[in-house]
């Protein structure tokens, strides 16, 4: 399973004109699911996105976690992202899940994610979403399980 996660300083995402989710302070992470991926491949990538530390403490070091902050965690189902890109110019999606299963695990994790984090929203799952963003810093970092 893959997260790309980017800090924010808000996030959300439009579906039919109608804001479904939207965070302040925190981390928007897209969720790409490959065929290999089954709910442990999703427990653990949602451990990582919960603990990894990408906030500045006092002294400006990246110390601290969304836990730490307390911040928004918004998941977003992005279908693209397992792409093999390897070669020529059409990315290949062989590696990515079937819709069945990728509508599985990304809604699985999103329910393991709100019992363990109440401040999570989330994308819907096929849906024509506008995300928007302000990445904070920039950071990005891609997650993989």
């Amino acid at each position: 399973m893959i997260g790309l996660l980017q800090r924010v300083t808000s996030a959300s995402v439009v579906v039919n004109g109608n804001q479904c989710a939207n965070i302040s302070q925190g981390l928007l992470v897209f969720i790409g699911v490959e065929r290999k991926d089954n709910k442990t491949s999703a427990d653990r990538l949602l451990e990582k996105l919960l603990g990894y530390r990408v906030f500045q403490d006092d002294l400006g070091k990246m110390n601290l976690s969304l836990k730490d902050i307390k911040g928004g965690l918004l998941l977003v189902p992005q279908f693209t992202l397992p792409a093999d890109t390897k070669k020529g110019t059409r990315p290949s999606f062989t590696t990515a899940a079937p819709p069945d299963q990728g509508k599985q695990l990304f809604e699985y994790i999103c329910t393991q994610a709100k019992t363990l984090f109440p401040n999570t929203a989330t994308g819907i799952f096929g849906a024509d979403m506008q995300v928007s963003l302000v990445n904070d810093g920039p950071v990005t970092f891609w997650l993989q399980t």
